[in-house]
């Protein structure tokens, strides 16, 4: 946040002891919309979907200042220097030492004031209760859907997963679209094991998909229609949950359905650079990247090399 008037050690508001359903929903701002009215900046990276769900990269400033209620819930990975902090509400005081392998977790309709002394470099995921509620019941889970307050609680393996969102993003809206997906629901599954007023375990299911239903969802994901390979399609056409479809395809194809879809879209790249003279602008335009600089970081990521590199050591 910028501030550059207000010195840390002035007087702010202590923040509300509203937390939950006191908070009314018709109040409540998506948590893209509170966090840049609190943080006075835009995310380094950010990819969203209607609901206002998705995944957020943010830097920014010291922060002393109340973040009102949200139509969220926000779970934040820390990635920055280590310091101290303070989050209040009208009923507590909590303190911690942020640093990597915490995280924080904001319920949706609570409110607090944050003390942040030092800049900030924090990926957040913007996660609705509904999501929550259908994880649980996918998953057969029948546990509490009651997110707990979390101040730099330690969890390394969840901070891992959301930190790991911020640099996997493409530019491929279809890719991109599929991951977050996964990646919600995952990170969904774990907080209602970790961090709930009663959490679960969650019992391995096995068995993959039968040839007829795999065939089917290989299809889809070939297909050129985003409609067609969102991760609700792909369940919906298998007859199973977004939880057990995922775990269902990977258990058929050791792969997950985007480790699956960037396999196929890399073979495609390759098949087009060594066997067309289509430029790399091209090639990137033809299988749905935003740019050439998207698709050339995509390809680098799977090959160690870059596009036009690749080309001339295979032709």
């Amino acid at each position: 946040m910028s501030h550059p008037n207000i010195d840390s050690h002035q007087t702010l508001p202590v923040a509300p002891a509203t937390s939950g359903p006191d908070a009314p929903a018709s109040d409540r701002r998506h948590a893209d919309a509170e966090m840049a009215r609190v943080l006075g900046t835009t995310p380094f990276r950010m990819a969203l979907d209607a609901t206002g769900a998705g995944i957020a990269h943010w830097k920014h400033d010291p922060l002393h200042d109340v973040v009102e209620p949200m139509s969220h819930h926000v779970i934040m990975a820390y990635n920055g220097v280590t310091q101290h902090m303070e989050r209040r509400n009208g009923r507590s005081v909590a303190s911690g030492t942020f640093r990597p392998g915490v995280l924080i977790i904001i319920p949706e309709g609570s409110s607090s004031r944050w003390d942040i002394p030092k800049p900030v470099d924090v990926v957040q995921l913007y996660l609705p209760h509904a999501t929550l509620i259908r994880v649980a019941d996918e998953a057969a889970a029948g546990t509490s859907t009651n997110l707990l307050e979390r101040t730099a609680h330690p969890d390394p393996i969840t901070s891992r997963l959301l930190l790991s969102a911020a640099s996997v993003l493409e530019g491929n809206r279809t890719l991109d679209a599929l991951f977050r997906h996964q990646l919600t629901d995952l990170l969904a599954t774990r907080l209602l094991a970790a961090h709930t007023s009663s959490p679960t375990t969650f019992q391995p299911a096995v068995g993959g998909l039968s040839p007829k239903v795999l065939l089917r969802a290989i299809e889809r994901l070939r297909s050129d229609s985003e409609t067609d390979v969102s991760l609700d399609a792909l369940a919906s056409d298998a007859g199973l949950s977004r939880f057990h479809f995922c775990r269902a395809f990977k258990e058929s194809t050791g792969l997950s359905p985007l480790a699956w879809l960037r396999q196929h879209r890399l073979e495609l790249a390759m098949n087009m650079l060594r066997d067309t003279d289509a430029s790399v602008v091209s090639v990137a335009m033809e299988l749905g990247y935003a740019s050439q600089t998207a698709f050339a970081a995509a390809f680098r990521r799977l090959t160690g090399e870059t596009p036009s590199d690749w080309r001339r050591r295979v032709r």
